[in-house]
């Protein structure tokens, strides 16, 4: 078997128990197809996390103000890690174990010397040689055969979220929504998920309808969307997160429409989000009628250049 660059890298995922944290950086290591460990971070008070913003400008890194989780593996590659709990200890154990710092969305508040910055568009990162900005957030979709196809038959997915500091969600105009898209797909199999944002009355706006899946996620620990995207002919996703848009434009082969919910705010960085996959043919957002935007986009090979650079030092 020919080695390739990457059969001796192991990455170091710093988690800080948040799952939309960990989950972009294990997507960092699955895309790259990247070994890796994860372990746990915490600093151990309010105001070591202050302190840690100070050290960090004046260059000092000490071990002292954060806790660790297990044993720190030797055999890392580069150390990642998203999330402000957890920069500070990257820099640290970086240096600790003499490789790379990978942070994964642009660490506000330190200073941006870390080797690779993996941002995302929509938080406006500033433009430097060690800064990779990116259309969406990262994700890596592993279907888990929750679910199955029915041969020859229209698959219509449904992926709801809930009210954010964005967007709140109007029961009626979610239902008026639904039932549009029961005219337009009328021998179509329906199949729906929630998040554990989702209000009660959503939650019973789903069970209510024709879907024969559905997860309810307050009360199963299910994750069913990976395989929705794996499968169905559309998928409609509420505007609200740009975790379950990146994944549903970066995976499978579904036309992608969003469901508008209601702004609470004019400075809202999902809607530009929205706005430039829209012009890019990665969405449509839902009107009374669908698109034809299945374009998927590719973050890998952006990711493959950047690393390159980093080991190649």
């Amino acid at each position: 078997m020919v080695e390739t660059w990457s059969d001796k890298k192991k990455l170091l995922i710093l988690s800080d128990g948040k799952p939309g944290h960990v989950n972009q950086s294990v997507a960092f290591a699955r895309l790259l197809g990247l070994d890796y460990t994860v372990c746990r971070v915490s600093l151990k008070s309010r105001f070591a996390k202050a302190l840690s913003y100070l050290l960090d400008r004046l260059g000092i890194y000490s071990s002292s103000l954060y806790r660790i989780d297990g044993e720190l593996s030797s055999e890392a590659s580069a150390v990642v890690s998203a999330g402000s709990s957890t920069y500070y200890a990257n820099r640290v154990i970086g240096r600790i174990l003499k490789v790379p710092s990978i942070a994964i969305m642009y660490p506000g508040g330190y200073t941006p010397a870390f080797d690779l910055i993996v941002a995302q568009e929509h938080d406006s990162p500033p433009e430097r040689d060690n800064v990779l900005t990116i259309p969406i957030n990262l994700s890596a979709p592993q279907p888990l055969g929750a679910v199955t196809r029915r041969d020859g038959v229209t698959t219509i997915a449904v992926i709801i979220g809930g009210p954010s500091r964005h967007f709140s969600m109007d029961v009626d105009r979610l239902r008026r929504q639904l039932e549009k898209l029961y005219d337009l797909f009328p021998r179509a199999d329906f199949i729906a998920t929630t998040s554990r944002r989702t209000p009660v009355e959503v939650d019973r706006l789903i069970e209510e309808g024709p879907f024969s899946y559905r997860v309810i996620a307050s009360r199963e620990n299910v994750n069913p969307i990976a395989d929705f995207l794996a499968m169905a002919d559309y998928v409609f996703v509420t505007e609200d997160s740009t975790s379950m848009i990146s994944e549903a434009v970066c995976f499978g082969a579904a036309r992608v429409e969003v469901l508008p919910l209601v702004k609470t705010g004019t400075r809202n960085k999902v809607q530009g989000m929205i706005t430039s996959l829209a012009a890019g043919g990665y969405l449509h957002v839902f009107d009374g009628e669908v698109g034809d935007c299945g374009r998927k986009m590719e973050i890998r090979p952006m990711l493959l250049k950047s690393v390159k650079l980093i080991f190649d030092k």
